[in-house]
C-alpha cells in the first residue's frame, strides 16, 4: 500500500511541475488568443466530420468497433478474455485511452503544416494550432469515457473513492500526448518522413502496451521493461483505480526509484518538446 501512495504522490508531483513549467505560457494566452483558439477548435470539429453522414458519432463508433473486433477475437478465438475479470471494460478502457494519444499525436503532427497559410498571414502564437487539435481530441475523450463508464456501471463495478484520482491520470495522459504532438509537429515542418515513422511507432506501441492482453502474461523481466512506457503506466493505473485493485501497476512491478521512470519520461518529453518547439517556432512561417 505504501508503494501505491508513493505512486499517486508521483503523479501529483508531475502535475505540479507541469503547472510551474507552463505558467509563463499561460500568461501569453490573452483574451484575443483565447478567441482564436476557440475558433480553431470549432473549425477543427467542422472539418473533421464535414460531409460525413454520421458526423461526430464516428468518434464514438471507431473505438467501439475496434473493441468489438478485438473482444470477439481474443475472447472466442484465443480464449484470453475469459480468464480476465471484467475483460470487456478492461479492454475498452485501454482502447479509449490509447486512441486519445493516437488521435492527439496523429493530427497534431501535421497541425503546423496544415495551418501554414494562417501562420503566414496572421501573427498568432505558433502553438495554437497544436493546442486546438489536442483540445478537440480531449472533447472526444470526454464523450468516449462517458460510454466507458456506462459499460462499467452495467458490468456491476461499484463506484469508489479511487475514481476521484482518475482525472489526475487523464491529465498526465493529456500532458504526455500534447508534449509528443508539439515535438512531432515541429519536427514534421522540416522532416516530412516523421509522419510515416510515427505511424509505424504507433502500430508497434499498440501491441507492446498491455491494451489487449494482461501484463501478467509477459515474463517478469519483460513486465519491468513494459512499465517504463508511460502509456502502459497510465492505462494500468487507470484500470487499478476504476476496475480492480488486483491489476498490476508500475508501483507493483518496479522497485524503489525505478517506479519514477515513467513520470520522469513524461516530464522529459515535456521539457524537450517545449524547448525544441520554441526554438523552431520562429522559422515555421518560412518553412511550411
Amino acid at each position: 500500500m505504501n508503494l501505491k501512495i508513493l505512486h499517486l504522490y508521483c503523479t501529483f508531483e508531475s502535475v505540479l511541475k507541469y503547472n510551474k513549467l507552463q505558467l509563463s505560457t499561460m500568461k501569453i494566452i490573452t483574451k484575443q488568443n483565447k478567441s482564436i483558439l476557440r475558433e480553431l477548435v470549432s473549425t477543427d470539429f467542422k472539418i473533421r466530420y464535414q460531409g460525413s453522414f454520421l458526423g461526430y458519432a464516428w468518434s464514438l463508433f471507431r473505438p467501439l468497433m475496434l473493441f468489438c473486433i478485438l473482444y470477439i477475437v481474443f475472447t472466442y478465438v484465443f480464449g484470453l478474455g475469459k480468464t480476465i475479470p471484467h475483460y470487456p471494460v478492461y479492454l475498452l478502457l485501454g482502447i479509449v485511452l490509447w486512441n486519445f494519444m493516437l488521435e492527439t499525436t496523429s493530427i497534431g503532427v501535421s497541425s503546423i503544416v496544415s495551418n501554414g497559410n494562417l501562420l503566414r498571414k496572421i501573427n498568432i502564437p505558433k502553438y495554437l494550432p497544436v493546442l486546438s487539435s489536442s483540445l478537440s481530441s480531449l472533447i472526444n475523450l470526454f464523450f468516449n469515457l462517458l460510454v466507458v463508464f456506462g459499460f462499467i456501471l452495467f458490468s456491476g463495478i461499484s463506484p469508489n473513492l479511487f475514481w476521484l484520482v482518475f482525472p489526475v491520470i487523464v491529465f498526465e495522459l493529456y500532458v504526455f500526448s500534447l508534449s509528443l504532438a508539439f515535438l512531432l509537429s515541429a519536427l514534421y515542418v522540416k522532416y516530412r518522413d516523421i509522419n510515416y515513422i510515427w505511424e509505424l511507432a504507433l502500430q508497434a506501441g499498440f501491441y507492446l502496451t498491455p491494451i489487449i492482453y494482461p501484463i501478467s502474461k509477459a515474463p517478469v523481466s519483460m513486465q519491468k521493461i513494459i512499465f517504463l512506457n508511460p502509456m502502459a503506466q497510465i492505462i494500468q493505473d487507470s484500470r487499478w483505480l476504476i476496475i480492480s485493485r488486483e491489476t498490476a501497476t508500475a508501483s507493483s512491478a518496479l522497485k524503489s526509484v525505478t517506479v519514477l521512470i515513467p513520470y520522469t519520461l513524461v516530464l522529459l518529453v515535456l521539457l524537450v518538446s517545449t524547448l525544441y518547439f520554441k526554438n523552431r517556432a520562429a522559422f515555421f512561417a518560412e518553412e511550411v
